[in-house]
C-alpha cells in the first residue's frame, strides 16, 4: 500500500483561473471541470494534489514536469501529439460581446473593422484572432474581469475572451443586470475541453480515466455537473 500511494502521489493535477471551468473561491478549488476531475478520482481512486497556476504556467508545467495532468485545455492540432488526451469533457464556443445599446454588430466584416476589441494579452484568443486577420486588437487586459469593466465603462467597443458559459459567470459576479450584454452572432471558436497527460504518463492510467469521465457520461452525472453552472 505504502508503495501505491508513494507512485500515485507523484502525480500533480495543475490547473489556472477560467472560470466558471476551473477557479478559485473562498481559498478552495472548484468549478464545472474541477468536479469533473474530483468525480473521476474517486471513481479510479486516485487521490492527486490539484494546483492552481497563473495563466501561461500551466501548459509550462504540463510540458516540463513528469506526470502531470493538466484541465481544461482545448484540443487544438498544434498540441495534439503533445500531450495524452482524456475527454471531450464539455464542447464550448467562443463569442464575441457588446453592450446591447451599442449599434448592433452582426457580420465578420464588421468585427474586423470595429474601432476596438478588447480580449486577453495572452492565450488562444489573441492568438486566434490574430490568425483570422484582426487588427483592431487591443491585448491590454490581463484578467477576465478586465474586459467586463472596460466594456461597462466605455473604454472599449467589443470584448472576446471567454466562452458564453463564461460569460454568464463573470455577469453574475459583476452584477451585471441581464440584457445589458449582446452576444455578437458571429461563432469565432468551438471546440472541446479535455484533460491533458504529460506524454511520460502510463497508458493505464489516461485509460482508467477515459474510462471513469464515461462512466459519468453514461450515469448523467456529467451532464448534472454541467448544468449546475450553466443556469
Amino acid at each position: 500500500m505504502l508503495t501505491t500511494v508513494a507512485r500515485a502521489g507523484q502525480y500533480q493535477v495543475v490547473t489556472e483561473e477560467w472560470a466558471p471551468y476551473n477557479y478559485s473561491e473562498n481559498n478552495q478549488i472548484t468549478g464545472m471541470v474541477t468536479e469533473v476531475v474530483r468525480a473521476i478520482m474517486a471513481r479510479t481512486g486516485d487521490d492527486f494534489e490539484i494546483v492552481l497556476l497563473p495563466s501561461m504556467r500551466t501548459t509550462h508545467r504540463l510540458k516540463t514536469r513528469p506526470k502531470t495532468i493538466m484541465y481544461s485545455l482545448f484540443r487544438t492540432a498544434e498540441r495534439e501529439s503533445l500531450y495524452k488526451w482524456v475527454g471531450p469533457v464539455v464542447e464550448e464556443s467562443i463569442h464575441p460581446y457588446q453592450l446591447a445599446s451599442a449599434p448592433p454588430i452582426n457580420s465578420l466584416e464588421q468585427l474586423l473593422h470595429a474601432p476596438r476589441i478588447t480580449t486577453r494579452y495572452a492565450g488562444l484568443v489573441p492568438r486566434m484572432l490574430q490568425s483570422l486577420g484582426f487588427k483592431n486588437l487591443d491585448t491590454s487586459a490581463t484578467q477576465n474581469l478586465q474586459l467586463y469593466r472596460m466594456l461597462l465603462a466605455g473604454r472599449t467597443d467589443i470584448i472576446i475572451g471567454d466562452t458564453d458559459s463564461g460569460v454568464a459567470y463573470y455577469s453574475r459576479q459583476l452584477n451585471i443586470a441581464p440584457g445589458t450584454l449582446r452576444q455578437i452572432p458571429i461563432e469565432l471558436y468551438r471546440s472541446s475541453l479535455y484533460i491533458a497527460f504529460s506524454r511520460d504518463s502510463a497508458d493505464e492510467r489516461v485509460a482508467a480515466w477515459a474510462r471513469a469521465l464515461e462512466q459519468l457520461r453514461d450515469s448523467g452525472e456529467l451532464a448534472r455537473i454541467q448544468q449546475r453552472y450553466e443556469h
